[in-house]
């Protein structure tokens, strides 16, 4: 099942359902408001919107055009947004690129940050840098949508807890950052909204690329026009989504809503490519000394989309264009 959240002028956009080539949508606010509506009481709601999606697959109810720029992010706005960095290649990368090593714990604890989550930005929407100077970056990545998720969760219980999958570009402003963790207190203006793609999906849409608490699949990044990255997904994620659950509910309980990032996806084979210009850069300081490439600037485009093995995209894509605000 593919949910989403068209515009309508409200803060929470209105609920649809999405057919699984795209196309064609149908709206679901009859079953519940908007997509927070619907987690808030998915007991009753899931069954209902699953009908309703197998209605819209037979063509048995009425239904719209796909068109990408009247859609919010799923959630446009949520109770909380907390992002991993569960690729140890990715981590080990950036903090290279900043001086720092990885933490002694690299690999028995996972790195997370909560991210501001009042505000997200639409799948085509623009990407605002005021200061070309903040060093803007791409991170291409996934997340999960979860339900009401209590304290105390074991990673082999965590799978129960997810509702939904989503796809991410997780906007960051790496020349921010140094200064601010130099404070000890962690991200902060560094870490601007936060991107989604157009349509949420339930893990069953994933058949079997669903497994472990992972997605087993690549993620392309086009960035001005060009493949810079297709990593896979699933095999380097160090610490599964499940994993990272039981982690944020060591001493707390999440609400229906809640967003879970994988963080920055990324492969050791250095053919697969980047989803981040940071890894680029670390990359080009290892083997010459310096980075070459620069952050983005106005006018660059990304483009953040996964396919399933018959490649057709899951998610949407996400397409947006950096502007001066």
């Amino acid at each position: 099942m593919k949910l989403a959240t068209l515009r309508d002028g409200s803060r929470d956009g209105r609920l649809v359902v999405v057919r699984r080539d795209n196309a064609v949508y149908a709206p679901a606010d009859s079953i519940a408001p908007n997509l927070q509506a619907a987690l808030d009481d998915w007991d009753r709601t899931e069954p209902l919107l699953r009908r309703l999606a197998a209605d819209l697959e037979a063509g048995k109810v009425d239904s719209l055009p796909v068109e990408p720029e009247k859609f919010h992010a799923p959630l446009p706005r949520a109770y909380e947004w907390v992002d991993g960095s569960a690729y140890l290649n990715h981590v080990i990368l950036v903090r290279k690129a900043r001086g720092a090593e990885p933490p002694p714990t690299l690999r028995e604890d996972p790195l997370v940050y909560q991210g501001g989550s009042g505000h997200f930005l639409g799948p085509t929407e623009d990407i605002p840098l005021p200061d070309p100077d903040w060093g803007l970056d791409f991170e291409s990545e996934v997340g999960v949508i979860l339900g009401d998720t209590p304290r105390g969760t074991k990673a082999s219980e965590a799978g129960q807890y997810v509702r939904l999958l989503v796809l991410v570009n997780d906007v960051t402003l790496r020349n921010l950052i140094p200064s601010e963790l130099a404070k000890g207190f962690g991200f902060f203006q560094g870490k601007p909204a936060t991107a989604f793609g157009p349509f949420a999906i339930t893990p069953d849409e994933l058949g079997d690329a669903w497994k472990d608490g992972r997605v087993h699949l690549p993620l392309r990044t086009i960035y001005n026009g060009e493949l810079v990255g297709d990593p896979e997904a699933g095999p380097e994620m160090h610490f599964s989504f499940f994993d990272l659950i039981e982690h944020i509910c060591k001493t707390r309980s999440f609400t229906a809503g809640t967003i879970l990032g994988s963080g920055t996806v990324s492969n050791e084979d250095r053919a697969r490519g980047i989803s981040c210009l940071a890894e680029r850069r670390m990359i080009e300081t290892i083997e010459t000394g310096a980075p070459r490439t620069p952050f983005m600037k106005v006018g660059d485009t990304v483009e953040i989309e996964m396919l399933d093995r018959q490649g057709r995209s899951l998610f949407g894509r996400i397409q947006q264009r950096v502007v001066k605000p």
